[in-house]
């Protein structure tokens, strides 16, 4: 903007200069027209010449003459012959030296004819400054008179004439200003900046469960972020609210549906010993209750899970933890589970491998991977867990050998309720596809993701990958 601006004013000041150029131009024309007869009869007026210019000069604009005699040629033949108000000559000799050198004198010289606009600055002796705005010929017998006008810069209303126009005051004022105002701006800018750092800071802390974290507006020193700050510490809170929300209607749904679900199951016993066996339709009106039992029965324990997930994602708090550990701990846990359905495990876990998580977290993702995978394996098929630190974050991989997932639906195994478990890998109980849903939805509230790809030669590898932790010094995350 400042750089378009510039363009447009310097525009106008060029527009501006060339009317006043003119107007001097056309003033110096005039003053030369009256001066006419008088210098047509030189040599004689010679003399009189200064008293002559007197009644056109006054303090805004003098008047200077030269004359090259018919007997001399070229731009060295030019002196001053008078002037008013008066000049001293060491004066008049370095105006004349600076006409020669910007190329007037030669073309007077060639036609002493026509006339030019000047913009010329000189330092008059009392040390103000002149501009000389015009040169007018006037041919006579005797020689090629030329009139200069020279207008004060002080009281010319061209006063930028003569001058690059970036030197000009208003232009040099006007910088100063910009400069002031953009320097107001960065402090402004930076202030701002330094409070969203500061927010930025308090909320990696809030997420990893910092105690003194403190509040957004405790932190801001900018006035016009308090509302902001103010906002953030109301939706802090309100998370925190809405967690325990959760985790109350999660225990009093489950509460109030299993207990209507123990009664029908109570009430089908003795049902079950009054109906005779050889009866095939009440026995598999019995079969369908006590199926849709377990069923309805799944899905409130399910229901509660997700809700009690989505609580814990509201309230995250991540922190430094060592995936590597947690996978231990969670396997010795789990192994006689595995050990039990017949299945064997393959672990290559790294010593230390340290990511931004929650043990809990961390837990809950290989528990999921573990049990999906043991759902599809064979009996006797190992099962793959590795545990590796990478570059920028740590790999966590659970692989089976069971017959693995068509390409066409591979996308769609993260997906709430979709389970593509084939019959011959179906078990007693339901299976509602939120396993690896909810593996990919506690991975990305952790900053990480989730991949699966089909393992060569049958199987499925499924692939998370968690956040680094910050080395030590660095801050949080």
């Amino acid at each position: 903007m400042p750089v378009i601006l510039y363009g447009q004013f310097r525009e106008a000041d060029l527009e501006t200069r060339r009317l006043l150029q003119q107007g001097a131009l056309a003033e110096g024309r005039a003053v030369a027209r009256a001066l006419a007869p008088v210098l047509a009869a030189a040599p004689a007026t010679l003399p009189r010449l200064p008293a002559e210019l007197a009644p056109f000069a006054d303090a805004r604009m003098g008047l200077k003459l030269l004359l090259r005699p018919a007997a001399s040629a070229g731009s060295g033949g030019f002196y001053y012959v008078a002037a008013s108000p008066p000049v001293p000559l060491a004066a008049l000799e370095a105006e004349r030296a600076r006409l020669a050198a910007q190329g007037v004198l030669d073309r007077l010289d060639q036609t002493c004819a026509g006339g030019e606009a000047l913009a010329l600055r000189t330092t008059r002796p009392d040390g103000g400054e002149e501009i000389l705005t015009s040169v007018t010929p006037v041919r006579t017998p005797f020689g090629c008179f030329a009139l200069v006008t020279a207008h004060s810069a002080s009281r010319f209303l061209g006063g930028s004439l003569g001058r690059p126009y970036w030197r000009t005051p208003e232009v040099q004022a006007a910088l100063v200003i910009y400069v002031a105002m953009a320097g107001i701006m960065l402090a402004v800018v930076y202030g701002v900046r330094q409070s969203l750092r500061r927010f930025g800071g308090l909320a990696r802390a809030i997420a990893t469960g910092d105690p003194g974290a403190g509040s957004f507006v405790a932190r801001n020193t900018v006035p016009e972020l308090e509302g902001v700050a103010e906002d953030f510490d109301r939706l802090v809170g309100a998370l925190h609210a809405s967690a325990d929300a959760l985790r109350r209607a999660a225990e009093d749904n489950a509460h109030a549906l299993k207990t209507p679900i123990a009664v029908i199951r109570q009430a089908t016993e003795p049902l079950k010993r009054v109906v005779p066996a050889e009866d095939a339709r009440g026995q598999r009106a019995l079969d369908l209750i006590e199926r849709s039992v377990d069923r309805l029965d799944g899905l409130v324990s399910s229901a509660r899970r997700l809700d009690e997930e989505a609580a814990d994602l509201l309230s995250v708090r991540t922190r430094p933890v060592d995936v590597a550990a947690v996978a231990r701990r969670a396997i010795d846990g789990y192994a006689s589970v595995l050990a039990g359905r017949g299945l064997r495990l393959d672990l290559d876990i790294a010593p230390v491998a340290a990511a931004m998580a929650t043990e809990e977290l961390v837990e809950t993702v290989l528990e999921n991977l573990l049990e999906n995978a043991a759902g599809f394996s064979p009996p006797g098929a190992p099962l793959s867990v590795r545990v590796k630190a990478a570059a920028d974050g740590v790999d966590l991989v659970v692989a089976d050998r069971g017959p693995g997932v068509e390409p066409g639906n591979i996308h769609r195994i993260f997906d709430r309720y979709v389970s593509l478990r084939p019959p011959e890998h179906q078990s007693h109980a339901a299976h509602f596809g939120i396993g690896l849903w909810i593996v990919r939805r506690n991975v990305a509230a952790v900053g990480g993701w989730v991949t699966a790809t089909n393992r060569p030669g049958g199987g499925l590898a499924v692939a998370v990958r968690f956040r680094a932790a910050p080395a030590r010094g660095s801050g949080n995350d």
